[in-house]
């Protein structure tokens, strides 16, 4: 029997946000070739049989009001560490007790915060595997330019940082795996040896949702992760207002968890509905006419438009919001960079039901070809046991 160890700062189940997805897409793929062994920082309440062993790492909770983070945040740049690295540190004697006296075809990491973990991963792996949801570095330089004052400082210190910690650690793992072709051009750049693979981002596949559209928009994501914070903020400053004129009965919908991040920024307004967490982003999604992508920093790929894709919905995204996907402007979506841009685009599909159903069908076909779990694990061949087998031997 082949086995993996699979270690995750973020807990795949419930399928909720993009984060979640990408690992569970993963872990569902090791699951079905090989004997896994978890190691998770939460309790995943992952479906029965998924994994042969599970050990949870005992996390301690901490404050979440904005005093408690700026203090903390200072802390971490003194010491010279980002924070969700910072946030997951420390457990690396737990991890070697959990895996003592086993031994691994291959280790996989999610995110780059856990990647100091890789000294207890391949203590007992023949095979070390770091999944990239982002490139850090990227994201905190993006968010730098998109934030103000203070805050753009402290991004900038965080990019230096993460940028140093990529150099070190990157190198180490035998692949990286990149969420786009785009990701993998940026992780070149940084680690010019590292062998780096493409996996996008999934979703499973379910049929079509039906299509009862309602006058509204919609926005998805985890409404804490500060470049959505940021693009609804965008948003509801620069767009939405002369949007709310033009359309006098339309809505704007934030769904998501942590809607309470963004509560302040959509409070007065009766016509933003702030959602919050749903069972089925897709069916939720389906229930509007557009998905907005509005983001001005990020990295990776975003599940978001994935998921309005698999509801047949139509997006209008910047161009950031829709980087690494293949994705041609005016078939599968609409890309707008600026805010009268992006209200002209949202208000073309408002006003053309026909315009709305080819970009949606477009988007959906794009979807069920590429943006599946199925689809998606075509690109771990590599991993195959056979295939590490026959790559092991070429290493000796």
């Amino acid at each position: 029997m082949n086995n993996a160890l699979f270690i995750s700062p973020e807990a795949p189940y419930p399928l909720a946000g993009g984060g979640a997805m990408r690992s569970a897409s993963l872990l569902n793929w090791l699951a079905r070739h090989y004997a896994v062994d978890m190691i998770a920082f939460s309790e995943p309440h992952l479906p029965a049989g998924l994994v042969r062993r599970l050990h949870v790492v005992d996390l301690p909770p901490h404050a979440h009001h904005t005093l408690a983070r700026a203090a903390r945040n200072a802390g971490r740049l003194m010491r010279r560490v980002p924070p969700l690295m910072d946030r997951f540190a420390g457990f690396g004697s737990q991890i070697a007790a959990a895996t003592r006296g086993q031994r691994y075809d291959l280790a996989v990491v999610e995110h780059f915060w856990c990647a100091p973990y890789w000294e207890q991963a391949a203590a007992v792996s023949d095979a070390t595997i770091l999944d990239l949801h982002n490139v850090e570095s990227v994201l905190h330089a993006r968010c730098a330019q998109a934030a103000r004052g203070p805050q753009a400082w402290v991004y900038r210190a965080f990019q230096n940082i993460c940028r140093n910690l990529e150099e070190k650690w990157l190198p180490r793992f035998t692949y990286l795996l990149a969420a786009s072709e785009t990701d993998a051009e940026l992780l070149r750049t940084i680690s010019p040896g590292s062998h780096i693979l493409v996996y996008p981002n999934a979703i499973p596949l379910a049929p079509a949702p039906p299509r009862h559209e309602e006058d509204a928009i919609v926005f998805s994501g985890n409404l804490e992760y500060h470049p959505n914070v940021s693009a609804v903020r965008y948003f509801r400053e620069q767009i939405w207002p002369e949007l709310r004129a033009r359309w006098p009965g339309l809505v704007w919908r934030l769904i998501g968890k942590n809607p309470q991040a963004v509560a302040k920024i959509a409070a007065g307004d009766p016509r933003i509905e702030l959602v919050g967490p749903v069972d089925d982003a897709v069916l939720e999604l389906a229930r509007a006419k557009v998905a907005i992508v509005p983001l001005l920093a990020g990295s990776g790929t975003r599940v978001k438009i994935i998921e309005a894709w698999a509801a047949g919905v139509p997006v209008v995204s910047t161009s950031l919001g829709a980087e690494g996907l293949p994705a041609q402007a005016g078939k599968h979506l609409l890309l707008a960079d600026d805010a009268a841009a992006f209200r002209e685009a949202v208000s073309r599909l408002l006003a053309s039901p026909a315009l709305r159903d080819g970009i949606g069908r477009a988007g959906r076909y794009l979807f069920e070809c590429e943006f599946t779990w199925e689809a998606a694990w075509k690109n771990l061949h590599f991993l195959y046991p056979a295939n590490m087998e026959r790559s092991d031997a070429l290493r000796d």
